[in-house]
């Protein structure tokens, strides 16, 4: 088994960031409700955002009153696109690691990730959030995590075979739950950290239903497709579309489960 390196995810999106923006599904509504009604984003929250990517939640921060809001995100490719398909005042990208972005401390009401943390080594990403955070502060990480171990997945078995020999940093090792979906793993880090209460999470399982050309533009964003050379890529995903036409009558469901966990900055 290959494993992808936590580094490659600093330049594994940003090849086609407006392909990416249109293929991955939103987060559901519910995460934008637990930030308003927990975690207090309202007008004037100063918040950090890890590993923006093409903005899929970075508008919706935006939106419901970050500001500023400092967007952090390594790829060029992705930062540009953020810039130019993204016009607030309030918006500051920076681009770069977030190992390597000086934030100033105690500066921000709310940090948030959206799928991206995985990338991230976490006791040290963990220290440097809580350092930036405000006493009081929050702290909300949250994923859409492709598959469901409670759930029958008839595609992710057909394609199986296709997909198998390369691992990322979001999928679980040796049989283990995906990095999202590990609770007790996300909460010890957590707690770990030393700077952190009120911890909690939420988990939602969803469906997304797909034709052959979603699935062919959604799977083209896996990082265990972007890791590999572009003839490979082309062949699976040319047989990806041609197992969801001819096995599976050109209708795809994926399922999916949000997690978020949100933890408050010790006083």
């Amino acid at each position: 088994m290959v494993e992808v390196d936590r580094a490659f995810g600093r330049q594994a999106f940003g090849g086609d960031p407006a392909a990416y923006d249109r293929a991955r599904p939103a987060y559901p509504e519910w995460v934008w409700e637990m930030l308003r009604d927990q975690c207090d984003l309202k007008s004037g929250t100063r918040t950090f955002e890890v590993g923006a990517g093409a903005g899929l939640a970075t508008q919706h921060l935006l939106t419901a009153g970050a500001d500023p809001l400092v967007a952090i995100e390594p790829d060029a490719r992705s930062a540009a696109y953020l810039r130019a398909s993204l016009d607030y005042p309030a918006l500051d990208v920076r681009v770069m690691a977030f190992e390597d972005v000086d934030l100033e401390p105690r500066a921000f009401d709310l940090g948030f990730a959206g799928t991206a943390f995985h990338w991230i080594e976490p006791d040290a990403g963990l220290a440097k959030v809580g350092l930036a955070l405000q006493p009081g502060g929050w702290w909300t990480v949250v994923w859409n995590v492709f598959g469901d171990p409670e759930r029958d997945d008839p595609f992710h078995e057909a394609t199986d075979l296709l997909l198998n020999g390369v691992s990322s940093p979001s999928d679980g090792q040796d049989g283990a739950l995906p990095y999202a979906l590990d609770i007790l793993a996300r909460r010890r880090e957590l707690e770990r950290c030393g700077l952190f209460d009120l911890i909690e999470h939420r988990l939602e399982p969803w469906t997304l239903t797909l034709d052959a050309s979603g699935v062919r533009a959604l799977y083209a964003t896996y990082s265990n497709l972007t890791v590999r050379g572009p003839d490979e890529q082309e062949k699976l995903l040319d047989g990806l579309a041609e197992i969801a036409e001819r096995q599976f009558g050109g209708i795809v469901q994926r399922n999916i489960v949000t997690a978020m966990y949100v933890a408050e900055r010790r006083l």
